[in-house]
Parts: C-alpha cells; sequence; structure tokens
C-alpha cells in the first residue's frame, strides 16, 4: 500500500515560487513513477511532471522551463520545486505515484493519489 500526503501550497503572487512536497510511504515510491498532476474545477486532470525511480525527469511544456522535480529516497518524499509562477498554474496540486517505472503522463497510469494541495496564483 502507498499513501501519499502533499503540503506546500498556498497564494502567491504572479513571477513567485512555491515548493511543493509530498511525503510518501510505501514500497512504491522508490521503485516506480512519481508524478505530479493538477486540476482546475470542471477540466480535466492534468499531467504536470513525473520523475522515474532511476531519476529520469519529464514535463508538460508548460511547466518545462519553470518548475523542477526530484524527490529524495531517504525521505520519501518527491518535492515540485516551481518558480515564475503565473495566474494559468492555479489549481489542485496532486502528487500520484505509480507500482511500475515508466514516462507516463496520464492519470490512469498512477495508482495512487494524494489529497491535493490548493496552489493560488494572483496577478
Amino acid at each position: 500500500q502507498v499513501q501519499l500526503v502533499e503540503s506546500g501550497g498556498g497564494l502567491v503572487q504572479a513571477g513567485g515560487s512555491l515548493r511543493l512536497s509530498c511525503a510518501a510511504s510505501g514500497r512504491t515510491f522508490s521503485s516506480g513513477t512519481m508524478g505530479w498532476f493538477r486540476q482546475i474545477p470542471g477540466k480535466e486532470r492534468e499531467f504536470v511532471a513525473n520523475i522515474r525511480s532511476g531519476g529520469p525527469t519529464y514535463y508538460a511544456d508548460s511547466v518545462k522551463d519553470r518548475f523542477t522535480i526530484s524527490r529524495d529516497n531517504a525521505k520519501n518524499t518527491v518535492y515540485l520545486q516551481m518558480t515564475s509562477l503565473k495566474p494559468e498554474d492555479t489549481a489542485v496540486y496532486y502528487c500520484a505515484a505509480s507500482s511500475q517505472s515508466g514516462r507516463y503522463t496520464y492519470p490512469s497510469s498512477y495508482a495512487y493519489w494524494g489529497q491535493g494541495t490548493q496552489v493560488t496564483v494572483s496577478s
């Protein structure tokens, strides 16, 4: 079983930075892909970034130059460092875990999800 708990969301002004954390438990953390998604009410959950078990990362084009995903296996934690935030980044951000390692960009590829943390970027 994998449990994920996100934290670090909040209200920031455009151009600001925020770091999200995802504390994970269970065997999947070190062996599978960890991802970040975001969702605006009424819209589909959108891929943001992920990191494979071996370290390779992948980003959505919309965040590629601004966000950085990382993982600290010793702390069982995944991070999403967000910089140069824009109002369109406003969403609930979810941490997700896959039991397998791959470059997964669809929510269906992830079996475990955190509760989400709200990120609001004001103009």
